[in-house]
């Protein structure tokens, strides 16, 4: 038995799945402690955009650490977080027109989640959020109540209040347009649905299996929310800052969401950061309201400043990961197009793209993947979508080499007789189809 196996808790989940003991990183490349090479296709769930220790922020980290300069501060004003804001109002923000307050909450996606939808209800004085079916927002009580997967729930071991649940983009069908559906309910006064403090939503639902918002139905749900009052929460946190190709996501619709979420590769190398961004005239907190003792983590505003300096001065980088995710969308295609009885849908935007498969074939192909060297996860409430996660600077070779490999490894899945997966109980991980 491994240290891992006596000490860890049995809630670990992604080691189980690839039963490597990780040592070295750089790029899309990662080495286990034996030196055998992988492929980095998961990109710590998001995290890493920039791909692992960039030489740019990895030295920027390294020297404010050997500098003695402030690493904790809690929501102190230092050096470090002057910079990071400037840098983020002049890259970022104005050049989108965006006048948005920003707010540090804890350092992780589900804290900014939580403050956004406690800010909403506070703006609002209506209690229910909206949120959709396959979301994933967080694992913590308000964020799990607004995530869909019913494996994720139930850890919980409470009720879940205070939520109203839509049907997603397409979630039932075509023929069914799910922003007249909710209009329809705010307006029917025997629904049961009242009006909402906020929407919450993904342009893409990641974890839920790579389900793209519609750029029309995006910007009518904008327009919904207008109309009725209800705040409009972008949770940006997996399929922000350059995933789809701009920095963010929604700005594929050109729509102005009220309140936007961020975290993951917020910080670039991989510290923990989050924010949540807010129109001015919603900053009603008083002070101390919401807070958190990790909300000044000055490493990581310095790595973020790094990040906003090497990647966001232009838009080679939105280029180029548009044209990757050409690339790596028209390989899955020709792949699920040599097996149309096990692969069906891709869909995706950027380098987030996913390949449906039937029962049990995503889980088998990823298993078969690790075992040639690529990490790579699935998604979907039954794990039956592959789901690429590249870093954005990933080299086109490592690129091709990735495809090339999944395309093998699902041809080895599929000589083999796959059998339906038992019932998810815990995240979408590449082995639990297996």
């Amino acid at each position: 038995m491994t240290i891992f196996e006596r000490l860890e808790s049995e809630v670990r989940g992604y080691c189980r799945s690839w039963p490597a003991v990780f040592d070295t990183a750089r790029g899309a490349e990662m080495y286990d402690e034996h030196g055998r090479r992988y492929l980095d296709f998961f990109a710590g769930a998001g995290v890493l955009n920039y791909g692992h220790n960039h030489p740019v922020l990895q030295r920027a980290a390294a020297d404010y650490l050997l500098g003695d300069r402030v690493v904790h501060s809690l929501d102190m004003m230092t050096v470090a977080k002057r910079r990071f804001l400037q840098r983020l109002d002049e890259l970022v923000l104005r050049p989108r027109g965006l006048d948005y307050k920003v707010q540090f909450p804890g350092p992780t996606g589900t804290n900014a989640v939580e403050a956004a939808l406690k800010l909403a209800r506070k703006v609002t004085g209506r209690p229910h959020i909206a949120s959709f079916t396959n979301a994933f927002h967080g694992m913590t009580l308000g964020s799990l109540a607004c995530t869909g997967d019913e494996g994720k729930r139930a850890g919980a071991g409470v009720a879940l209040p205070n939520t109203v649940r839509l049907p997603f983009c397409g979630a039932v069908g075509d023929s069914v347009d799910t922003v007249d559906y909710f209009e329809s309910m705010l307006r029917n006064g025997g629904s049961g649905v009242e009006t909402p403090a906020a929407v919450i939503v993904e342009t893409i639902q990641a974890e839920g299996g790579v389900n793209v918002a519609s750029l029309d139905w995006l910007r009518r749900l904008r327009v919904l929310t207008r109309d009725h009052g209800i705040l409009l929460i972008v949770d940006d946190i997996q399929v922000g800052c350059g995933r789809t190709g701009p920095f963010f996501s929604f700005e594929h619709a050109d729509i102005d969401p009220d309140i936007v979420c961020l975290s993951k590769s917020l910080s670039g190398l991989g510290l923990p950061l989050a924010l949540v961004l807010f129109r001015r005239e919603l900053d009603v907190w008083s002070p101390g309201e919401h807070n958190g003792t990790f909300r000044g983590h000055n490493p990581a505003f310095v790595t973020a400043t790094a990040a906003l300096e090497t990647f966001w001065t232009d838009a080679a980088l939105s280029a180029d990961v548009a044209r990757k995710g050409r690339i790596a969308r028209e390989r899955l295609l020709s792949i699920a197009q040599s097996y149309p009885a096990r692969c069906g849908d891709v869909r995706g935007r950027g380098l987030i793209q996913g390949m449906q498969c039937a029962p049990g074939v995503a889980g088998r192909t990823a298993k078969a993947a690790f075992e040639r060297g690529l990490v790579i996860e699935t998604a979907g409430p039954e794990g039956d979508v592959l789901k690429l996660l590249p870093p954005l600077t990933i080299p086109d070779a490592q690129l091709t080499e990735g495809l090339d490999i999944i395309e093998d490894s699902l041809r080895s899945a599929l000589a083999r007789p796959i059998r339906r997966p038992a019932a998810r109980t815990t995240d979408a991980l590449v082995g639990d189809a297996a």
